[in-house]
């Protein structure tokens, strides 16, 4: 991932290709190419393609984006999707390949990942794609480990997402880590969609939700607005009506992590919001994010970020922007 301290904006190219999906291009544009001025140093996105024809899109749409050669004038790809079965152009596979090997930071959503498996960019790596690829994606790409039931992967240079409305949550994730939290909640706010869903969460629910459910989303709810608290996994099942295993056992199902971590998690991203927006001590910021000490905040912060909270603070405080 890379760390958005540079003075000059990304260079960021959308590509496609025959028989492109218009909603994943959407959003990626949405992402990347809406011009946000109120945002410094923005991305400088353009829609690319390797054919010198009009492509066809669903819908029965044609469409003629940029044509290029290579991709060396830019900084980050986004593959928004690609025709599961189709055999990938010379062209395309090779300046997929040269892109990389230049330290080009690479995202994929839904059946993008399949154009990043045919060309071996994802051997030896973990994957992803739409649950209903899985086995299609496994057979074809088995040095690849598949990950099952997340969201998205982020990791090193690549990333990929599951189904399409993963690739906004990929997308938000990789705003995130370029701009900062706040900047990505005003983003995220702009689509009318949560701030951040984590990538560890399941794809899709397998059965019903049950009636509890409203007990166990109004309990997270009121959680996030008491991280200063001592909050307890005990107490958080008490207050949704549950018996801690049952409590556990649900929690791990929708959302793929434990209670506790899920509460690190928040209190990570209270403390980042913080970290951006104020000038509070890392002491207030550490108890007001119910972190307590400034030592278990920094013990956190370099356990699921790799760096310390006033090293966050230095590489994002200086693109917060108005919430408003």
């Amino acid at each position: 991932m890379m760390m958005n301290d540079q003075k000059e904006p990304q260079r960021v190219a959308i590509l496609v290709d025959d028989g492109l999906a218009l909603f994943e291009l959407g959003c990626a544009v949405e992402l990347f190419a809406l011009p946000r001025p109120e945002i410094p140093n923005w991305y400088q996105t353009e829609v690319v393609t390797f054919s010198n024809q009009p492509l066809s899109a669903t819908g029965g749409l044609l469409i003629q984006p940029q044509i290029v050669s290579s991709l060396s004038d830019y900084d980050m790809l986004v593959i928004p999707s690609w025709p599961i079965h189709r055999q990938v152009p010379e062209v395309i596979s090779e300046a997929l390949k040269h892109f990389y090997q230049n330290g080009g930071e690479i995202i994929s959503f839904c059946s993008g990942a399949f154009l990043l498996g045919e060309v071996g960019l994802l051997a030896g790596r973990r994957g992803i794609t739409h649950w209903r690829y899985a086995d299609e994606f496994k057979r074809r790409f088995p040095s690849t480990e598949y990950v099952d039931d997340v969201l998205f992967l982020y990791e090193g240079q690549i990333g990929c997402s599951a189904g399409s409305s993963a690739g906004i949550d990929l997308g938000i994730e990789v705003i995130r880590s370029q701009y900062g939290y706040q900047i990505a909640n005003q983003v995220a706010r702009r689509l009318v969609l949560a701030a951040h869903r984590n990538g560890g969460q399941s794809q899709f629910v397998e059965t019903p939700v049950h009636k509890e459910a409203s007990h166990f989303s109004d309990t997270l709810d009121w959680a996030i607005q008491h991280l200063d608290q001592p909050l307890e996994v005990n107490q958080l099942a008490e207050r949704a009506n549950m018996t801690r295993r049952t409590f556990d056992r649900l929690f791990r199902k929708t959302i793929n992590m434990s209670p506790k971590e899920w509460l690190i998690q928040q209190r990570l991203e209270l403390a980042k919001t913080l970290l951006e927006s104020t000038d509070q001590t890392i002491e207030m910021i550490a108890y007001h994010s119910g972190f307590n000490t400034a030592i278990t905040m920094r013990h956190n912060f370099r356990k699921y970020l790799q760096l310390s909270p006033t090293t966050y603070r230095k590489q994002f405080a200086n693109y917060s922007i108005s919430s408003s």
